[in-house]
């Protein structure tokens, strides 16, 4: 079982390597730290603290800590979603941002098995609350394919490629999809 201490460390090591900081308010940082480690215990896995996970590796995979979406958002609003990572100006400010949700809906529906649609905050208010709570269960297609980065070869098997490659920080636009085709011959 991993310990809160562990979960840290491998936190902080993480953002080092990348150049990035813990979020520096103490409080909120133990709440992700503990978050995290439920989420691994409960999962096995450490999806991330302030999305909801399914407990099914290839649904979450995106949303496991450090997420797809944390260099993009902190590269954009100097921050991660749910703001465990910063930058160094944020670190030093104290001043975290708002960052919008960048998972995209069709993972999000798929997660949550139920559509989400945007509504207008006045669209809100005015829906009255249901009194039954029905969950509908949806089987789950994921089909994936297997991604190459052009800059660096870096190769990974799954739905999308990654926003950023994990070894050299190329852009999404620079995996293109391998294609293979497999004969048997009797």
């Amino acid at each position: 079982m991993t310990t809160l201490e562990q979960i840290r460390k491998r936190a902080e090591a993480d953002a080092k390597t990348y150049g990035y900081f813990l979020t520096p308010q103490p409080d909120l940082l133990q709440m992700f730290i503990e978050g995290l480690k439920v989420n691994e215990d409960r999962y096995g896995y450490p999806s991330c603290p302030c999305r909801l996970a399914t407990g099914n590796f290839e649904i979450d995979r995106d949303i496991i800590c450090p997420c797809d979406y944390r260099d993009p958002d902190v590269a954009e609003y100097g921050s991660c979603y749910c703001r465990l990572y910063v930058n160094k100006a944020v670190y030093e400010s104290q001043n975290l941002p708002e960052v919008p949700e960048r998972r995209p809906i069709e993972k999000q529906e798929r997660a949550y098995g139920t559509p989400i649609t945007k509504q207008s905050p006045a669209q809100e208010i005015q829906e009255k609350p249901t009194t039954s709570a029905t969950v509908q269960t949806q089987k789950v297609g994921i089909k994936k394919k297997l991604w190459y980065c052009k800059q660096c070869g870096y190769v990974v098997f799954r739905e999308d490629p990654p926003y950023i490659c994990p070894i050299c920080k190329a852009k999404r636009e620079m995996f293109i999809e391998i294609e293979t085709e497999i004969k048997f011959k009797g």
